[in-house]
């Protein structure tokens, strides 16, 4: 390490970077650490990106990864790199509140979510908790236990959600990697608002456990500033566990093989509103501006839209009954407790008939039909991640917009929940008032390679992405 290469400055370097530095004798697992619980010191008091910090045990596992380090011996591929774990996903030792007031941490908590026992064993280094709404159950991030969750680039806008304290915490260098979940949008929408990289994976690539009542809609993704750190941990989240019935086979080879092999030749389908989305301006216009940048790198790009109806109404009925069925595992004279917007789409839920249910997943078949046949023409298709730059924190929808619920202003995202595509979001551009704007691209089932290798010729095109407001002010990488 430089003697411009400051501790502070580690918290900017990629995992891919740290674990190259620690390879070679150059960079510091405690070193990483120190950096990534510094920016969470500054800076978590204005964003509250975590809702629970573990300095004391993020150092003694840095400790001991640096000492594996130095005896050539690292546990796995992520082996002293700092990371966070939403607080959605059971973590062995630490209370799982879900950022609701329903749930006592005065209990044992003795087991860990796939993704955390995956991550663990790769010698991960867990610096903490983000922030999510109560039960991950919208598109911001905000709840009754921890309050609002401020956008990196501008604390005063949403970061997204519901994976939103893990999409600040990346952005602000609180740790290089995160996983969130996605069970319409929740990993996408902070990535596009935030400014960082966030993937939902074919269904079932990732496994989770406990069950959810959201049932096959739920996914679990990696949150990173970059492409190649997305396809790694995801190398890691990938990984076997018997918990989780549905779940896919292991891949068979690292998604990081042929990451950099370009984009020459693909068909791409560029739908700029999926047939019936209302987009900004600003945002359209960035967009068409990434996908003329993929053009460029040989890949055949034509306007095409899949031919589908916005399936918003048997969306909510998916999610709203899951999110009925959630509460009801707590007593019904405490739901007055919940977010008033939770309880309300719960209640929702509950209406919800048998009938009604089975059409909705009617609906979400011929989805999944139309986009495979879509699919026979197009390798890939790409969209806005989010129609809109981010909004007033604290909101659930934009003020003044007449929403009612989060998933009218994210048309984008929830489709390929029902359909269990692939599907990424990567920064390509900043508003005029310096809000992130995020690039969709989406694949076929099980293209998850192709997803992240498309990725990454755009995020290699494109150059640096910058820094937010708060850390470029501050002590800059050398």
């Amino acid at each position: 390490m430089t003697a411009e290469t400051t501790t502070t400055a580690l918290a900017d370097f990629s995992a891919t970077e740290l674990l190259q530095g620690y390879k070679a004798g150059e960079l510091s697992p405690v070193e990483a650490t120190e950096a990534s619980m510094a920016r969470i010191e500054e800076h978590n008091a204005e964003f509250n990106a975590f809702c629970l910090v573990a300095e004391d045990e993020a150092l003694a596992a840095a400790r001991e990864s640096e000492q594996r380090w130095a005896a050539g011996k690292p546990a796995g591929a992520l082996d002293g790199v700092p990371t966070s774990i939403k607080d959605l996903l059971l973590t062995k030792g630490w209370p799982t509140l879900r950022g609701s007031r329903l749930i006592s941490p005065d209990q044992e908590w003795n087991e860990d979510a796939p993704v955390v026992a995956a991550m663990r064993a790769a010698g991960a280094v867990f610096v903490g908790k983000t922030t999510t709404p109560e039960f991950g159950w919208k598109g911001v991030t905000d709840n009754p236990l921890t309050g609002n969750t401020g956008n990196p680039w501008d604390a005063s806008k949403t970061c997204g959600g519901s994976s939103g304290g893990s999409a600040t915490a990346v952005a602000l260098g609180m740790g290089a990697l995160s996983v969130g979940t996605d069970g319409g949008g929740s990993v996408r929408i902070p990535a596009s608002f935030s400014g960082i990289v966030g993937m939902k994976p074919t269904y079932g690539t990732i496994p989770l456990y406990p069950p959810t009542p959201y049932g096959t809609l739920a996914h679990a993704g990696p949150m990173t500033r970059t492409v190649e750190d997305n396809a790694l941990l995801l190398d890691v989240l990938a990984a076997s566990d018997p918990r989780d019935w549905s779940a896919l086979a292991p891949p068979r080879q690292s998604f990081t093989e042929g990451l950099h092999d370009g984009i020459n030749g693909l068909r791409i389908a560029f739908s700029p509103d999926l047939g019936f989305a209302t987009v900004d301006s600003e945002v359209a216009r960035l967009v068409a501006r990434a996908v003329d940048l993929l053009a460029t790198l040989g890949a055949e790009v034509e306007t095409a839209d899949p031919g589908i109806q916005d399936p918003i109404n048997e969306y909510h009925a998916l999610w709203f009954a899951g999110a009925g069925k959630v509460i009801r595992a707590y007593d019904e004279a405490r739901w007055g407790e919940l977010d008033p917007g939770l309880l309300e789409v719960c209640r929702q839920g509950h209406a919800v008939t048998v009938d009604q249910y089975l059409d909705a997943n009617a609906v979400r078949a011929k989805l999944g039909q139309r986009l495979g046949a879509f699919h026979e023409q197009y390798d890939l298709l790409v969209t806005p991640t989010m129609p809109i730059p981010a909004f007033d924190v604290g909101c659930e929808v934009p003020p003044g917009s007449g929403l009612k619920r989060w998933a009218q202003w994210s048309p984008f995202t929830y489709p390929f929940n029902m359909t269990q595509q692939p599907a990424i979001s990567v920064p390509c551009g900043l508003t005029a008032s310096g809000l992130p704007v995020g690039l969709q691209l989406v694949g076929p089932r099980h293209a998850d390679a192709l997803v992240l290798r498309a990725a990454a010729a755009y995020e290699q095109a494109r150059g640096e992405f910058g820094r937010p407001p708060v850390l470029a002010a501050g002590e800059r990488r050398e």
